[in-house]
This record gives C-alpha cells, structure tokens and sequence, in this order.
C-alpha cells in the first residue's frame, strides 16, 4: 500500500493535495492501476450474488417448456410375462364315456402394448400455463437487472470505501509525523523556559489522540478491503481515481422520477408477478371445466386363454372428462389465487413508493455532496490560512501551544471532511443511476462479455426431451 507522507514539515499536506490524496492514495502507477471499471467489470463477470440469480433465471426458463408439455402427447409403453396352471377334473358320471378325465394346461401369458393420450381441450389451462410461465421468466430476467444494479452499486461503493479510507489513514498518519514535530519543538522550548510543562502535555495529549484516530482509520480500511474483496472478488490493488458518473443521469429530479417509475427492474418484475398471479387464477379455474382428449392404444398377446394363441388389439377413443364435485378443493384454491393476485398488485404500489424514495433520497445526497465538496474546500482553505497565522503567532507569544494543536486539529478535519464528500460525491451518482433503474454493464459500458438472459430461453423453451443442459451437463 503506498502512503502519501510530507515529512516533518510545519505544514503537513499541502492544501490542494486532499483531493489528490483521495484520488492517488491508492495508485502506485497511472499505467497499471486498477480503474472502478476493471472492478465493476470484475464484479459483473465474477459476484456469486448476481451468477446465482442468473441461474435462477435458468431455472424459471425450463418452467416454459413444462407448460408447453400440455400441448403433446403423453406416450407411454407397458409388459408383462407370467405362467399359470390350470387343472379340471371331471367326475365319471360326468362325462359321456363314463369314465373320470384330469385335464392340466400349462400357459405362459405375456404381452406388450403401447398407449398414446392426447389433450384436445382442456378448457384453456394449457394455455394460460404457457402464458404464466413466460411471466415469469420476464419477471425472473427484471429481478436479474435489479440485483445486477445492487451488485454494481455495492462494488462501486466498496471501491470509494477503499479509496477514501485510505485517504483518510494516510492524513492521520500525517498529522501524528506533524504533531511528533509539534511535540519535540515544544520540549524544546520548554527547555529554554518559552514554554510551561502544560504545553507539554498537551502537545502529549493531541500527539496520542492522533495515534489513536490513526489505528481506528486503518481498522476502517481494513473492513472497507474485505467488502471490496467480498463484492468485487478481488483484493484491490493499486486503485485509480473514482468519477462521477453525472453525464449519465438525467438533468433533473422529475426527469430522473419519470424514468424511475417507467423503467426500474424492481417495478417491472413486480408487474410480471401481477401478470402471473392473474393468469394462475386461469390456470385454477380451468380444473372446473370439462376435459375434451383422445386415447390410442395397441396391444400384443399372448398364449391368453390357450398355448400358442396370439392376439392383436387396437383401439381409438374419445373422452369427455366433466368435474362434478370435488370437495371444495378447486373453489378454494381459485379463492386463494384471487387474493394472491391481489396481493401483488399492492406490492406494486409499494415498490413504486420504494424506488420513488430511493431517487428522491440519491439525488438529495448526490446534491448535498456537491456542496459539501464546495464548502470542505473553502474550510481547508481557512484552516490552511488559520494554522499559518496561528504559527506565526505562536512563536512572537501571542498564541499558546494548544491553539496551535487546535488549529492543526481543524485541518485534519476540513481535509477529512473534503475526502469523505469526494467519495459522497462519486457514491451517490451511482446511487443515483441504481435508483432510476439503469446502472448495468451496458450503460456503462464495461468491458466484459454481456449475459443474455434470452439465449437459454431461446435454447431450451421449444425441447421436447432430453436431460442435459445447454451448457452440457
């Protein structure tokens, strides 16, 4: 990890080097730094979050061809081999002879058959299955655009932690090289009785309060490096510089609103479960109506009633299922795919308010950020110029050793504060992006290969049979 130090100066940073400390605290070299790019690609390609719901959306797609099932034949084949005896005897005065008979057959009865069923009508449930099915791979593929959004924001956010944390140790540990100094020249003085012992100790006391904001700021890098390397799946190395990504966003909050509303997977996957809860209630219903299909079937037998018999039968039927009773069972279940359809309606309305508050909320953060850079700017400034003049100062006797640890503790913070709205800053115009529903890899253009959810579809929707999947296994 390379550290940006000054030395022991009486300045610490420089006041223009808060941004460059953000933007290089991490960079060891320009040309093989690590861009948010590489790691939003890395995350796009290699996040198991996002590589399991895609292949959820593998598992939603096969429910297509289960309810095309309902349109073919159901062909099924059967045989059976066995032996039987059979003895009669008949009794002397039984017989025209007069005389007792025994008679024993021995039979070895077997048979193989073959029996075709057809649906012909099944009052509309095949079909509504087949549309329910397709919502919810539509469904299954928004839920997939959300959670790559909430990927891609998470490893933006990660990377902005890491490099604003990194910032933020390399300051304090500056200021600690600083206040070390602070601390030998007020011994010194002392020494030479132009200052007291109290001097002393609080040089002591500021010294050990910038040692102890030191570990904590590496204790908050070393969490920001493990979500990195648990949202990205990578350690991060040599980070280049984060931007906002503004010229993506739209101009203004009702614009961004109207888009978020439109257009947001959230929405829209929550849509697709009304759709398919509405047709289930088809799909239920149908179990109360008649059932129009047709049955084949042929069958070989033989030694049936004799040794060496042979038998072939065929034959060709129409059926007519029609439910009369069954319980209660079907009118309930229809009941309970109402309310449920119901339910999903309201969740949609709640969705639509979620993703209202989420872009009302990132635009205002994203806003607040920017005048926070402004006014964090401006306070560095002032305390640049406030510690100098209190330096000077300091050493005609007109100001004491503590306004001077005072006025050096208020530069760390303006600089501190200035970091911390720079990361704002980039974070919450991904933010923004997230909640208007278009942060993906192809608006941003990431430079990885693009999942298409449609190519699986399109692989297995029309297979009639078959167990291996399209990937080969």
């Amino acid at each position: 990890m390379k550290q940006m130090r000054s030395g022991k100066t009486s300045k610490g940073l420089s006041g223009g080097t808060a941004l460059v400390a953000l933007v290089l605290a991490f960079s060891a070299s320009g040309a093989g730094a690590q861009t948010m790019d590489a790691a939003l690609a890395r995350a796009y390609s290699a996040n198991p979050t996002l590589n399991a719901q895609r292949a959820a959306v593998r598992v939603t797609n096969e429910n297509v061809p289960q309810a095309l099932s309902g349109y073919r034949p159901r062909i099924t084949a059967s045989a059976d081999i066995g032996a039987s005896i059979t003895e009669a005897d008949t009794p002397a005065n039984a017989t025209a002879s007069g005389r007792h008979s025994r008679n024993v057959a021995r039979l070895n009865p077997r048979g193989a058959g073959i029996q075709i069923d057809q649906n012909i009508f099944d009052s509309g449930k095949t079909r509504s299955s087949v549309s329910q099915a397709e919502s919810q791979v539509l469904g299954a593929r928004a839920t997939l655009r959300n959670t790559e959004q909430n990927v891609l924001l998470d490893a933006a956010t990660s990377y902005m932690n890491v490099l604003r944390d990194t910032a933020i140790l390399t300051l304090n540990r500056n200021n600690v090289e600083v206040l070390e100094e602070q601390l030998r020249q007020t011994r010194d003085r002392f020494q030479v009785g132009e200052v007291t012992r109290t001097d002393v100790a609080q040089a002591e006391a500021r010294l050990s309060q910038s040692q102890s904001q030191a570990i904590l700021a590496e204790s908050n890098l070393k969490t920001s490096i493990a979500r990195f390397r648990q949202n990205v799946g990578a350690e991060p190395k040599s980070l280049a510089p984060g931007r906002p990504v503004e010229n993506l966003l739209p101009r203004s909050l009702p614009a961004a609103l109207e888009t978020a509303l439109t257009g947001h997977p959230a929405i829209l996957a929550s849509l697709h479960g009304v759709d398919a809860a509405e047709l289930q209630v088809k799909v239920v219903e149908a179990d109360l109506y008649p059932v129009i299909g047709v049955r084949g079937a042929v069958q070989q037998r033989y030694d049936s009633t004799s040794f060496g018999d042979n038998r072939t039968s065929a034959s060709l039927v129409g059926t007519l299922t029609i439910p009369i009773y069954e319980g209660g069972q079907v009118y309930s279940r229809t009941r309970q795919a109402k309310e449920t359809a119901g339910q999903r309606r309201i969740e949609v309305d709640t969705q639509r308010d979620t993703v209202r508050a989420a872009v009302v909320s990132a635009w205002g953060s994203l806003e607040a950020a920017k005048a926070q850079i402004v006014a964090a700017q401006a306070q560095v400034q002032a305390a640049e110029t406030a510690l100098s003049g209190v330096r000077e100062e300091a050493k005609v006797g007109q100001r004491t050793t503590l306004d001077v640890l005072n006025a050096q503790q208020e530069l760390v913070s303006a600089r501190s504060s200035l970091v911390a709205a720079q990361r704002d800053r980039v974070v919450a115009s991904y933010a923004v992006l997230s909640a208007t529903g278009r942060l993906s890899a192809e608006v941003l253009k990431l430079r990885t290969d693009i999942y298409d959810a449609r190519r699986h579809y399109d692989q297995v929707k029309g297979l009639a049979w078959g167990t291996q999947t399209p990937d080969g296994r």
